[in-house]
């Protein structure tokens, strides 16, 4: 038997990320659940309490939380949930923690782009279709190293974070094909649905 409970709520606090001693990467955010109910005397809906929960992802979870989940957005974890309580002054005090293994949007109050990950990520490609760099979260390796190495100022009517659009981003799938990426909307380029 496995004690992995499903949540519905809000997400309402940044994501923190950080770092173990051990060098494994971590996310986590306040969910907020609130049930609803039919009030039958005025025919319309309403909120009832709301339960608060600490969301903590790890690995690569925890990559995807901090690139995908913002504040306010409506999300389902699954995950472990674990009551903690402890006496501080004479008070005592609790604390409902999930410790998540999936995280995502909630479809029935929005929409979203989904990009399957690999363990090799995106990739940046060079304008002559040469595999650069694997993207990263900081961005590290991308662009030149001397600003100037490129041409200088951008032209008129040129957006000066254009150049990281041509470069061009793709995704790797299972099997080794790079597939293009729309910078703009994260789609798979070219997909149908």
């Amino acid at each position: 038997m496995t004690d992995y409970q499903t949540f519905r709520g809000f997400v309402a606090t940044d994501i923190k990320t950080s770092t173990t001693p051990g060098g494994v990467g971590t996310a986590s955010f306040r969910l907020g659940s609130t049930a609803r109910r039919f009030d039958r005397a005025t025919s319309t809906w309403v909120d009832s309490h709301t339960n608060w929960f600490n969301v903590q992802g790890y690995r690569q979870l925890a990559g995807n939380m901090a690139c995908s989940i913002k504040k306010g957005q409506c999300v389902i974890v699954v995950g472990r949930l674990k009551l903690r309580s402890w006496e501080k002054d004479g008070r005592v005090y609790h604390s409902a923690e999930i410790d998540a293994d999936s995280v995502g949007h909630d479809l029935k109050r929005g929409s979203a782009n989904y990009i399957r990950t690999s363990d090799t990520g995106l990739h940046l490609v060079s304008g002559n279709g040469a595999a650069g760099q694997v993207a990263s979260a900081e961005g590290s390796g991308v662009g030149p190293a001397d600003p100037d190495e490129d041409g200088g100022d951008p032209e008129e009517g040129e957006h000066p974070d254009d150049d990281a659009a041509a470069l061009g981003v793709f995704h790797e799938d299972a099997d080794g094909n790079h597939i293009p990426v729309d910078a703009e909307t994260g789609e798979l380029a070219g997909a149908t649905v």
